[in-house]
């Protein structure tokens, strides 16, 4: 009897449960800090030294230092920067995302989406790689390796609600930052399920990526190009589940989930997550909840990548009224 009280007790609480008032940032745990109060989409290079990220969406790419956490603009000297996403090769140069030049949110985030190489060296200008595709790119932390996705937007040869992925190697033998050996891992031939490429793991033998699906939800799917299997590690449909940032042992990935809505209420979707951490057994049931950003109204937390060390991960403070992407300033948060 005294157990079934105690049941319905915690039950009339989380039916309860509303969400917070003020900011996250006034509320941060120890093991959180504000790394900078401006940008978005981190990357974390793969020494662990350096976390690159965006300014704003369509702006300039940064790297900021850990140690002396003094900031540098990669891309200043570039007149109308509008790049969305900077991420870390290996060689410790940098892959942009973006188009050349604003034109409008869709144009320019979707059509004219593009591949560049970017040079560590001081004064160097982005290179095209002559390749269009969709979002954003997974890229291996150990060998110049590369996946990204393309739907009808990019490649006009794909039918209309399509996608596939691709694997690629980029080669800087020649004159030329090229991409090479092109291979097409996996397709999807309609919009119950638009992909997007998202971590290598298990030695770069496996990849995570993003499975759009209807009325803006998502789930976390693994892909075995060898095999060609692939697997819902989610398993949770009517839900949002998009997979960012992975472990190094490939055991877990953290996701941008929506499963705290059960408790604190609202519509679900991109718009009201926070960052979780899901086990990638095939089963969708170990899920542990990261962050806590959601709790506050209007605030969610974003975007997270973890260190090649596994010891942190860097994210974004964003509110639930932007676009997915937007944020307001990089933190670190150190696993405990």
């Amino acid at each position: 009897m005294r157990r079934a009280l105690v049941l319905l007790a915690a039950a009339a609480a989380i039916a309860h449960a509303e969400r917070k008032s003020g900011s996250p940032l006034d509320h941060l745990p120890k093991n959180i800090e504000a790394l900078t109060h401006f940008g978005e989409r981190a990357d974390i290079s793969p020494d662990n030294q350096r976390v690159a990220f965006m300014s704003k969406s369509f702006g300039d790419a940064f790297v900021i230092d850990l140690k002396s956490r003094s900031i540098r603009c990669l891309t200043c000297g570039v007149p109308g920067a509008a790049f969305l996403r900077v991420m870390h090769l290996p060689n410790g140069d940098y892959v942009l995302i973006g188009p050349e030049r604003f034109k409008d949110l869709r144009t320019s985030r979707r059509e004219e989406n593009e591949l560049w190489y970017l040079s560590s060296k001081p004064g160097s200008k982005p290179v095209r790689f002559g390749e269009r595709m969709s979002e954003g790119a997974a890229i291996s932390k150990k060998a110049m390796k590369i996946s990204y996705s393309q739907t009808s937007a990019q490649n006009p040869e794909l039918p209309r609600g399509a996608s596939r992925l691709v694997v690629a190697e980029v080669d800087l033998s020649g004159g030329r930052p090229r991409l090479t050996n092109k291979q097409v891992v996996h397709e999807s031939q309609g919009q119950g399920c638009t992909l997007e490429a998202q971590d290598f793991y298990d030695n770069d033998t496996k990849l995570t990526f993003s499975c759009y699906e209807p009325k803006g939800m998502a789930s976390v799917m693994s892909l075995d190009p060898r095999t060609k299997q692939v697997v819902n590690q989610s398993k949770a449909p009517g839900t949002y589940n998009e997979p960012e940032g992975i472990f190094p042992d490939g055991t877990y990935t953290l996701v941008e989930a929506d499963r705290q809505v059960q408790k604190l209420g609202g519509e679900g979707g991109f718009r009201q997550i926070d960052i979780w951490k899901l086990r990638l057994d095939g089963t969708g049931k170990d899920f542990t909840r990261v962050t806590h950003f959601n709790d506050y109204e209007g605030w969610k937390a974003s975007n997270p990548v973890v260190s090649t060390d596994g010891r942190f991960m860097a994210f974004q403070v964003a509110r639930t009224a932007d676009e997915a992407g937007v944020g307001y300033g990089i933190m670190l948060y150190r696993f405990r």
